[in-house]
């Protein structure tokens, strides 16, 4: 009886932090991300797609106007569906120390999330509000879609 008590205040065994239910470790490499690196790493990538098409449009970066959205969108769904998918990491991940597992079966491993995963990730980021809806595991319903989530190096 003081069993059941005890466990009815403490949390359960099936969520004790976030990654606990994939086999994920409380903290360290291999655990799951904070939102702070994740946001950091994000608007690192997105700059680092701004200056790209700064580039490849001729126009600066905070003149926008013209095509400058449209392309800053494609080279950062492009760089982040490759590096996400191929590479495990975009810039700003490897910068920030986090990298893209894939998930299998409940648990996350180490292999790349592959090219599919990286396209489902980054059109689902783009659209930004499947970013921001995310389960206990902080995986957003675009690491969900994709079955990968992002953790420590």
């Amino acid at each position: 009886m003081a069993s059941s008590a005890a466990s009815a205040t403490g949390p359960s065994e099936e969520f004790r932090y976030a990654g606990n239910r994939l086999g994920l470790p409380e903290d360290g490499p291999g655990s799951v991300a904070t939102w702070g690196r994740r946001v950091l790493a994000l608007l690192i990538d997105w700059l680092i797609a701004g200056l790209i098409a700064s580039v490849l449009t001729g126009r600066p970066m905070w003149a926008g106007g013209g095509n400058f959205g449209l392309m800053h969108s494609t080279v950062f769904f492009a760089m982040s569906a490759i590096l996400a998918g191929l590479a495990g990491a975009t810039i700003g991940h490897r910068l920030c120390g986090l990298r893209v597992a894939a998930v299998g079966r409940g648990t996350a491993y180490t292999g790349q999330p592959g090219l599919l995963a990286g396209v489902i990730r980054a059109l689902l980021i783009s659209l930004l509000i499947p970013a921001v809806v995310f389960d206990r595991d902080r995986r957003g319903l675009h690491d969900l879609a994709a079955k990968t989530v992002v953790v420590r190096r």
